[in-house]
Order: C-alpha cells, then structure tokens, then sequence
C-alpha cells in the first residue's frame, strides 16, 4: 500500500515529536516544526497498520488505560506506552464478518472534548505537532455527537429513548451504505436541586488567559441560573488544598461570584487532598434525589498524590457508587492530558468538556453542563444485533475505547455511559448488505438499549428497535452529507485504510461548500476550521 507521505515528512513527524516531548517536559511552546500546505493530504500510513478481520468479541476501554497506565511503572513521567512508541498508528475499528460475529455492543457516549480541542488546536496553530503525539485524543464519536441532527426524535410516553435512523450509500466506498442511528434522550429534570463541589486547579500552570481566568469568566452563566435549592461549594488544589466557598445556596450570586473571581494561579500540582476534600464537601450536603456531583476543572497536568493510580480509580469508582459523580472541564494547551481528563470522567459516571473558548464556555456552561446533570439514564450499552443473511459485514465507526463485549450488555456490574436531560447519541456502521437486503419490508438490524434508572443497580428491559429498507434512501439529506464530512475528516485525520490514496480535506471542503449551512453556526464554523487547516501553516 502507497503511503500518503515521503520519507522525509516521516523523518520530519519523528523529529517533531521527539520535540514536543522535550518540550513538554520543560513546559515549552508547541514545536512549529512541521511545514506543509495542506498536512491531510500529506499523513503519513503505517503499512503495518492493518486490521485484518475481527473475530469474537472485543473489549477494551483505550483511554482507561491510557491514564491508569501512564501514572505507574516506567511511563509515568510521559504519555502512556502506546502514545510513546506508536504515536504514528491509530487501531480504527475493522469490519467484522456477520458470519463469524453478527453483534456489536459499545457503551454510550455524550462528551465532544475532541471536537472541541480539535477547534482549539487549528485556531492556536498546533494542531500538527499535537496529532504526531496523540492521535487518539480525535475520537471521531465526539466529533459526530457535538452537532445537532434534524430528525432527531423524541421518545414515545413509554420509553426514554426516541430513536431517528437513516440508511445512504457510502460516498467513499461505493461498495457500502453508512447507517445512522440517533437516540433522543427524554427531557426529565428532578424534583430535587443540585449539589455542585467545584474542584479547580489553580497550580501555577492554569495561569494563562486561557485557563483560569476563562473559567472565572465561564462562572457567570452558571450562576445565573441557579436557584434556591441549588448548593455550591468550591476546593481548590495546587500545592495545598482549600475550601473557598462550603454549601452556599444557589440564590447568594454575588458571593458564590466573588468566591471564584478572588482565585489566583501558583504554586505545584498536587490533587489527592483537593479530591478528598470535595468528596466530603459533597458527602455532607448530599441531596437526596437531586444531582450529586463534582466538576473538576484542570489543564490536565495531574500529579494527585494518592500512592498509586489503581487507589486513585477504585477511589473514584466507589464514590460514584454513592451516588457522587464526577464531571471533568479541561482547559488550556502545552502541558495538557486529554487521556487523564477523559479516563476520570469515564470513572466517575461523568461527562468530559474541552472548553477553548467564551463562545463554548457559554454553551457549556449555559446548557450542556446542567443537562448532564440531570441523570436520566446510568450505564447506558447499545447493542446491535445485524441479520447475517441480509448484512455480510460491518464496520462500526468512532468508540474504539468505547467497545463492550457481547456479555457486558446485560452485565449490571458492567460500568458504561450516562446520558443526561434531552441529550442526544449518535452512532454510525458502514455495512456491506448481501442480495436481498434492498427488499422491501426487509429487517437489516435490531438495535436495543440498555440502562438504569438514576441510583438503580438493576437495569431495566432493553428497548428495543428496528431498522432495515425503510430507512434507506439513495440520496443523501442535509444531515447526511454534513455528518459524511465530519466521519471523512476523522478518517483524515487517524489516516484511515478505508479512505482511497488520494483522498484529501480539500474534497470534504468541496462538499461543504454545496451545502447551505448559515442557519447552523456549529456547521458553519466546522467548514471554516477545514478551511483554515487546509491552507498554508501559520
């Protein structure tokens, strides 16, 4: 197989990401050391880099053990092993033969941090130096489930979840068709307010504008909407913990504003004593029935001081068993852990944001924040269950840490995602259908969703839905040709085999620029970020 870059811009990739390490141990500036006027067109594939076929089930939780693994043994200094040694390679999921393994089980995800940083990264500039040492930081899931869909559904009275599916043929395999399946999460706010401990970072590295002072200046949308039985505690943590603000009610905004405006930045990082302390903070005003929970705001530059990673994440998994959850808010660039953000989130029931801006810290902040909050459904696993007369194989895309075995899914010990108030799940296969399937009334797949009830340690009878040649149409909507381009990108990006040779960004721009996205600003600024991407290095 051709590789898409020479073998100097490899040598050039190795370089830079032996830079940027440097760097980051030395608290540097991000390396400008790649140039190139359009870097997609340019990546680099590992020709060891094949998948093969999968057989059996798979299960494995990649940013989990990203961060456990990181904080012990010889990587604790650095990334995890696999970022160090193979940073040029990202495993995508392969397609699976319906003969050998006809279901697929993932766990639900709702955070878009990728998205988000991705955004960042283009604006800043660094978002070459930073792909060579963590491609896996661009989960393609969090890109798709940032932008809203039109046909989204809402649930009928006696289920949670409404689910909109559609069925097109694949733009770059003509071999294919794409499915798209989005669950509507029922809006349900509780009768109870929120108990909220803001555990914040104010060690020397959240200085910059970029960090603690855009979260003082996020606060204030919060506050705005708290009410009175609302309560608000604020710890913070550098090189000692310290309570700010203990239980103050939703109501009293001025001083839960001048608590978080009087922060300043100094000091090491040193996180053990803060999270304990914010756990008992939460303890003591617990809420029965109402949301419980801790949001952690960092750069992601952790040194928490618990003895051992292991202590730290069975200290988080049972927290959360009490019904105390953890959100996590990441900050900032240079020094930044996405591995270690996303994995405690993941731990602590939680849901994990990248904010890299006013604009996303006001959407946050004013509506993603709080609807999280509003636990509607725990440990949420969507299995799929294909006909193996009707689909030959499947390729399921985005979620490579996200998979679940076929036995998880009614496994009630088996941790997954939460899904809060009104948010919506999108998840997408790539099928390859046998004679048959374009019949009408034909059945292609099932699609069940299993959960629990806030605080509920049984699940409930999975809902269940069907999705087959109804949901096809040959030609693509709005929503279809956007979410093409958002998948093609992130193929772009993890320098995918299932895109051809020649394949690069400026064919998703082409496409976007056909479509009329004024009406949908998240839309918009997407074909602008490609754009300027695209265009000479900065």
């Amino acid at each position: 197989m051709m590789k898409r870059m020479q073998k100097l811009l490899t040598a050039l990739l190795v370089l830079c990401l032996v830079l940027s390490f440097v760097g980051c141990g030395a608290g540097g500036e991000e390396s400008d050391a790649l140039v190139g006027n359009n870097y997609f067109s340019n990546l680099s594939k590992d020709e060891n880099n094949l998948m093969g076929d999968v057989e059996g089930d798979l299960a494995m939780d990649a940013a989990d053990d990203a961060f456990w693994e990181a904080e012990t043994g010889d990587n604790a200094n650095g990334g995890d092993k696999k970022y160090d040694e193979e940073v040029e390679k990202f495993i995508e999921n392969a397609f699976i033969e319906t003969a050998k393994q006809n279901v697929s089980t993932l766990s639900a995800d709702v955070d878009t941090a990728s998205y988000t940083y991705f955004r960042k990264l283009i604006n800043d500039g660094g978002m070459w130096e930073y792909l060579a040492r963590d491609p896996y930081a661009f989960r393609t899931e969090e890109f798709i489930n940032y932008f809203d869909y039109t046909d989204a559904k809402q649930p009928d009275a006696e289920k949670l979840f409404g689910v909109s599916s559609s069925i097109f043929p694949c733009p770059w395999n003509k071999e294919s068709v794409l499915l798209r399946a989005t669950l509507q999460a029922a809006e349900a706010p509780p009768v109870a307010g929120n108990n909220l401990v803001f555990l914040i970072d104010v060690s020397g590295s959240m200085m910059s504008a970029d960090k603690l002072p855009l979260l003082q200046k996020a606060f204030g949308y919060l506050v705005d909407q708290l009410g009175e039985t609302d309560i608000i505690s604020i710890v913070t943590y550098s090189g000692r913990e310290q309570v700010v603000l203990r239980g103050c009610e939703g109501t009293r905004k001025v001083e839960i504003l001048e608590a978080i405006n009087s922060l300043t930045a100094s000091g090491s990082t040193n996180g053990q004593a803060g999270l304990q302390e914010a756990y008992r903070i939460a303890t003591e005003n617990f809420i029965e029935g109402g949301n419980n929970r801790i949001i952690m705001a960092s750069d992601g530059d952790l040194n928490v001081g618990i003895s051992s990673a292991e202590e730290l994440k069975n200290y988080v998994s049972e927290q959360r068993e009490k019904d105390i959850y953890l959100s996590v808010l990441g900050f900032g660039m240079g020094n930044y852990r996405d591995a270690n953000m996303e994995a405690l989130a993941d731990n602590g029931n939680g849901v994990y944001y990248y904010i890299d801006g006013e604009s996303e810290a006001e959407k946050v902040f004013c509506t993603d924040l709080l609807g999280t909050l509003y636990t509607v459904a725990e440990d949420v696993k969507l299995q799929i269950s294909f006909d193996k007369e009707l689909v030959s194989s499947y390729r399921l895309i985005g979620y490579e840490n996200r998979l679940l075995s076929e036995e998880d899914f009614t496994d009630d010990t088996k941790d997954a995602g939460e899904v809060g108030s009104g948010h919506t799940v999108t998840v997408c296969y790539e099928l390859k259908l046998n004679d048959g399937a374009m019949i009408e009334g034909a059945s292609w797949l099932e699609l069940a969703v299993n959960y629990k009830y806030p605080g509920e340690n049984t699940s409930v009878d999975p809902e269940r839905y069907t999705i087959g040649y109804a949901d096809y149409s040959d030609t693509l909507s709005e929503d279809a040709k956007f979410l093409v381009c958002v998948i093609e990108t992130c193929m772009l990006i993890h320098d995918s085999d299932y895109l051809s040779e020649d394949f690069d960004l400026s064919q998703v721009i082409a496409t976007l620029d056909t479509m009329l996205l004024d009406n949908d600003p998240a839309r918009a600024e997407f074909a602008a970020l490609l754009k300027k991407l695209n265009g000479p290095k900065q």
